[in-house]
Parts: C-alpha cells; structure tokens; sequence
C-alpha cells in the first residue's frame, strides 16, 4: 500500500507538470521534466489510473494543511486502489497466461523448433563449436528480448555491450538453454511464463508473459575455484 500511495502522489506531480507548459531551459525545469518522465512511466507500467483534476486540487489542499477526507478514509482509499490493481493485474495475467499457452502450441510445431521436458522452445540459428557452460559458470552473451508481439523490452545488442552473469543467476529458461549450447551458438528461445517471470512480471514484461530471445553465446567466464584447505601449522615449541 505505501509504493502505491508514494506512486499516487508522484502521479499528482506529473499531473501538475502537464499542465502547463514545461521549463526546460533552467537546471531547475529540465530535473523536474526528467523526474516527471521516470514517474509517468512508473505510472503506466503499473497500469494506475487516476483522476488529474482531483490529484491536482489534493496537492492544493496538502500544500496549505487542508484535506477532504479523514486519515482513514484515506487508508480506505489507497486499500481499495491497491485491491483493485492486484485485480487487474490477475485478470491481466490470466489473459497472458492463454495467449501464452495458444501461441507456444502453435510454436512447437513450426520448422526447426525443438521442445524440452520443461516446456522450453528453442531454435538454432547458428551452432558453435566451442565447450558447453555448467551451470556453476558465468557466461558472456550478446541477446535480444521480446514479448511475443514483437514488442522489444531489452537488448545488449541495442546498447553495444554484451552481458555478463552466472548461468544459474538468471531466469530458468535461460539457464536450461545455456546449458545446451555451445560458445559461438546463436539460439532463439521461446520461454513460457513459468520459466520466465510468471504471474509477477516486470517493468516492460507484463503478469504471465512468454518470452522470446535471441541469444548468442560469446565466452565462459569460469568461476575461481575455492582454494583447497589446509592443515594448520603447527605451533612451535
């Protein structure tokens, strides 16, 4: 309920700004657009609908110590936002789940595409020739990553700088595929939701999501060994 309420109030920043024409020629204007921009899309990543005209005459109020409602009614309030947007993102993720289960059916039986007992899909655009990473190895990879309209939410490829992690640090589907390929592979992966962010989500991946990736296998970043133990020395007499 706090993030919500502390997303609420931001939101009535935003609205403020939007309001009136923005200032982007001070130091002062140009941090308050850039704080506005993080919070709108904060705002419509959660999916948080809110009414501008009353945010904005709440602001007023609070400005000058006054409120329409008692601190109660206003706990009510943020409850009920928060029941209604945990509805929404279950009906949502509902919704995901279908499309999700609809288009991996479809998917398995298209050209090249292989199926595993998890239920990861893969396709091999290009097969290395190199060692194949252990789960206990860190890997460096060049990816790209969709939902499954296309809708572009991260890329390495993008930024121009590969990635690097531990192959059991990452998102199961990943892990599995990883540990399928060699260095020098190119594959493409189709992860359903509960191999990938399930009924969560994430910023940019909605509730119940599949998943799709181009990933390219770089290197094996190997772990440093422990060292073994040894005897303690004896003391000197």
């Amino acid at each position: 309920m706090n993030k919500i309420a502390l997303v609420a109030v931001a939101g009535l920043f935003l609205t403020l700004t939007a309001c009136n024409k923005p200032d982007l020629k001070s130091d002062k204007g140009q941090a308050s657009y850039a704080i506005g921009q993080q919070i709108g899309k904060n705002l419509k990543a959660q999916n948080i609908e809110v009414d501008p005209k009353t945010l904005a005459a709440s602001l007023a109020d609070a400005a000058q110590g006054k409120s329409e409602m008692k601190d109660e009614e206003i706990q009510k309030a943020m409850m009920k936002l928060q029941e209604m947007a945990m509805k929404k993102q279950a009906e949502e993720g509902e919704n995901n789940k279908k499309k999700a289960s609809e288009f991996l059916e479809k998917n398995k039986s298209a050209e090249g595409v292989k199926t595993t007992a998890s239920g990861l899909q893969y396709q091999v655009i290009k097969e290395g020739d190199g060692a194949v990473p252990k789960k206990e190895d860190s890997v460096k990879c060049h990816y790209t990553g969709t939902l499954i309209d296309g809708t572009k939410f991260d890329s390495s490829v993008d930024r121009g700088q590969p990635a690097e992690f531990p192959v059991s640090g990452v998102i199961p589907g990943w892990t599995e595929a990883l540990q399928l390929m060699k260095v020098g592979s190119k594959y493409k992966l189709f992860i359903p939701p509960e191999l990938a962010y399930g009924p969560a989500g994430r910023p940019g991946i909605p509730p119940n999501s599949a998943l799709v990736f181009e990933v390219e296998l770089l290197e094996i970043v190997k772990q440093a060994a422990a060292p073994a133990p040894g005897k303690a020395p004896k003391a000197k007499k």
